[in-house]
């Protein structure tokens, strides 16, 4: 499990992704429109909506010269190519692009050998955004609470999801590993995180939830490597909240009525983890708390 492509290596998370392995003795392929502005491994310009190319992408060489002359099939893909969030693009836009581009990644990767998909799935998919009209069905959020995408951007990360079962379905011994990634945060966006501290009402939409680029890296080589056959989903988020409120005290006052499952100690994460660190491994290592910014 050496030779990685990463789509969207050169977005926010895809950078960290790509820097991570990079560090770790992998040889990493980024697939993107734009170049990264953290160039650690080579780049190949894709449109991954246009599946010729995304199929040529999964076999590239790169010529005799190149450090990827011997890459050919991968062994394994990162998937984080998407329009990245909601409200970034029209509705029907934001849909057709990332489910189109789910499906060629997928499907492509399957007709050239490869075995094992990580991708970027989200916390969005539980029902965000949440509010005191729209809440959580239950608290800490979890794997088992119902899917209820909100919108578009949502719902294709909802159906990537039901994609991968049936993929990995027809194709016994594959492996497709979702991330519900919670809102990806660099170390400078953590002198915004002072700002939110008197208005509990504005991160209410995903449960002050985040989750560190390096940690969400971390979450991406656990499951290059867990032990794992199939379709499976996890939340990735990191082990506290934004907020130096204690989390038991966010949710008694903004949503007072939603069922508490189990104890929650201090500032700890409301998008529970506990899978993650079950079955992957995972457990973060960094905090805003603790960052220098």
């Amino acid at each position: 499990m050496k030779n990685i492509l990463v789509t969207g290596g050169s977005g926010k998370a895809g950078r960290a992704v790509c820097r991570h392995l990079v560090e770790r003795g992998y040889n990493v392929l980024n697939i993107d429109m734009q170049p990264s502005s953290d160039p650690v491994c080579p780049m190949l310009k894709v449109d991954l909506t246009d599946f010729a190319q995304v199929m040529d992408a999964m076999q590239w060489s790169g010529g005799k010269d190149h450090p990827f002359r011997k890459f050919r099939t991968p062994d394994a893909v990162v998937h984080f190519a998407a329009i990245p969030a909601p409200d970034l693009q029209p509705e029907e836009v934001t849909f057709r692009t990332n489910i189109v581009s789910t499906y060629n990644v997928f499907d492509a990767a399957l007709r050239a050998g490869v075995r094992r998909i990580v991708w970027a799935s989200s916390e969005t998919t539980l029902g965000l955004p949440f509010s005191p009209e729209n809440p959580p069905a239950y608290a800490p959020v979890d794997e088992d609470h119902p899917m209820r995408p909100e919108s578009g951007y949502s719902l294709s990360k909802d159906l990537g999801e039901e994609m991968a079962r049936q993929m990995a379905r027809w194709n016994p011994g594959t492996s497709f590993i979702g991330l519900r990634l919670s809102n990806v945060m660099e170390p400078r966006d953590y002198a915004r995180f002072a700002s939110w501290q008197d208005t509990p009402h504005f991160r209410e939409w995903n449960l002050w939830g985040y989750i560190d680029a390096r940690d969400c890296a971390q979450a991406v080589r656990r499951a290059l490597h867990v032990d794992l056959v199939g379709a499976d989903h996890f939340i990735i988020a990191n082990a506290d909240s934004v907020m130096t409120r204690p989390s038991a005290d966010l949710m008694a006052e903004v949503f007072p009525n939603v069922p508490m499952r189990g104890a929650v100690s201090g500032t700890q994460t409301l998008l529970s983890i506990e899978k993650a660190r079950r079955v992957l491994g995972y457990e973060p290592e960094y905090s805003w708390r603790e960052a220098r910014v």
